[in-house]
C-alpha cells in the first residue's frame, strides 16, 4: 500500500527533512543561548533569539513511553508495531517508531539510535533502533 506523500518540502522545515534524505537527523540549535529544539520555530523557544541554525543531532536517545499498536490502521502500517516518545540526547522529545525489535523488547529508559525509512524518491523520515551498546552519554 502507498503511503501519503507530500506535496513539496519547503519552509522551515526544509532542512530538517533534507538532513532525513542524507541520513542526519537535523535540529534547531540556538547560537545565543544553546538550546536545541524540536519541532522547527522561527525562534529560540529558551530565549526569543530570531532563526535557530540547523545542526547535526548525535541520533543517540532514550525511550520515554511507548506504546504497542496491535491493529494496524491501513495496509501501510503493518501491525503490531511500536510508538514512542524519545528523549534525544540534546535535550528535545520527539515522537517515532521503534523498528527492528519485537515490541515486547521495549522499555522506557532504554537506548536507541536513530536510522531512517524512506517512504519515496523524495521524503525519508526518522526512527529509531534499540541501541545495544548503550545509547546515551
Amino acid at each position: 500500500m502507498e503511503r501519503i506523500q507530500p506535496q513539496r518540502i519547503d519552509g522551515l522545515a526544509a532542512p530538517y527533512f533534507a538532513g532525513c534524505r542524507e541520513g542526519e537527523l537535523r535540529l534547531q540549535h540556538c547560537p545565543s543561548c544553546g538550546h536545541w529544539q524540536f519541532y522547527p520555530r522561527p525562534f529560540c523557544t529558551a530565549c526569543g533569539a530570531e532563526a535557530p541554525a540547523w545542526e547535526a543531532a548525535s541520533g543517540q536517545g532514550t525511550v520515554a513511553s511507548f506504546s504497542v499498536v496491535r491493529r494496524g490502521l491501513s495496509p501501510a502500517y503493518e501491525a503490531p508495531y511500536t510508538v514512542a516518545l524519545v528523549d534525544l540526547a540534546e535535550g528535545p522529545r520527539m515522537m517515532s517508531v521503534i523498528i527492528g525489535c519485537e515490541p515486547e523488547a521495549v522499555t522506557v529508559g532504554a537506548p536507541v539510535t536513530v536510522c531512517f525509512e524512506q517512504w519515496s524518491e523524495d521524503l525519508s523520515l526518522p526512527v529509531f533502533r534499540l541501541d545495544e551498546t548503550g545509547g546515551v552519554k
